[in-house]
């Protein structure tokens, strides 16, 4: 199984053109599948539809030990994976067949959670919480800027060279998901902390040639756990409400956007979806505001604000 499961991530590096991030999480999701045949006492070749009923049984009660499962979601995206590494075992001649059915007889079914975002308000204290007279401090302005001005996933803001960045056009190329290139914008204030970063702040960190645009203290590319850190480090400071990551900015941008009436195709392009299906989760989002919005402000849209004779 080790063996399989390397040449997959081989496979997912080399012909499908997967990020790290994303093939460290195919390999998470396979560990508890490979520690489920070594219970079994059996091979992948040897999986039939009642092993996988049992394994989803036993990833939702007590895959994590002490009689503790994994949630739906996360149960889920594992049969997903699964699925691709079987297609790829076929594909290679591991297996004779993928046991893994594509229809819904193993379909989990997923409670829908609308994305967490921030007020324009809360967005722009954040914006606002690094003081911008150190090194450090303009390089994390600039980050927290670009997310929030692009909706670029954290992998891609990781990966950003300086070539990538053309600001007189306020525009940066990112490679997204599959090695697919996008262009994306930036407004003025982030091209404004571009350019103090650059100026000021990068030419400081740097300590040896590198194309990487985000540094860290020693000169080397900043790393998407350690953008993670900075940007709950500043939703805190600037009393947010706890869970704020990366991807939160990433939520923000798309559902500004729709709130302000751009086009749900305009969205799926910056923000790289494949699908505009994808996309449509932030036209719930603004729904959802409008309704509060409504029910908090319009003077006959509560039962206890209406007239009784």
């Amino acid at each position: 199984m080790e063996r399989l499961i390397k040449r997959y991530a081989e496979y997912l590096r080399g012909q499908k053109g997967r990020s790290a991030n994303t093939v460290r999480t195919y390999l998470d999701d396979l560990q508890p599948f490979a520690a489920f045949l070594q219970l079994e006492r059996i091979g992948p070749e040897d999986v039939e539809r009642h092993h996988l009923r049992a394994y989803l049984g036993w990833l939702m009660t007590e895959a994590r030990g002490r009689g503790r499962g994994y949630a739906k979601a996360s149960v889920a995206r594992k049969l997903i994976v699964l699925r691709s590494f079987y297609r790829f075992l076929v594909q290679e001649g591991a297996v004779a067949e993928n046991p893994v059915p594509s229809g819904r007889s193993l379909r989990i079914k997923v409670d829908r959670h609308l994305p967490r975002f921030l007020s324009p308000r809360e967005a722009g204290e954040l914006m606002d919480a690094p003081a911008a007279d150190s090194p450090l401090g303009l390089r994390d302005r600039a980050i927290l800027e670009v997310l929030y001005s692009s909706g670029m996933r954290l992998s891609e803001a990781e990966g950003l060279d300086i070539g990538q960045v053309d600001l007189r056009r306020r525009e940066i190329r990112v490679l997204g998901k599959g090695s697919k290139e996008r262009m994306v914008m930036i407004g003025d204030p982030a091209k404004r902390a571009l350019e103090a970063y650059l100026a000021r702040g990068r030419s400081e960190l740097v300590r040896r040639s590198t194309a990487a645009l985000f540094l860290n203290r020693y000169g080397g590319r900043l790393s998407g756990r350690s953008i993670q850190k900075l940007v709950r480090q500043y939703a805190l400071r600037s009393n947010l409400p706890p869970g704020i990551h990366p991807h939160t900015l990433r939520h923000t941008f798309a559902t500004h956007l729709m709130e302000k009436g751009a086009d749900l195709r305009v969205v799926q392009e910056l923000l790289g979806h494949s699908s505009p299906a994808t996309t449509q989760v932030y036209t719930h989002v603004t729904q959802t505001e409008a309704r509060h919005i409504y029910m908090e402000a319009h003077p006959r849209a509560r039962k206890e604000n209406r007239r009784t004779d």
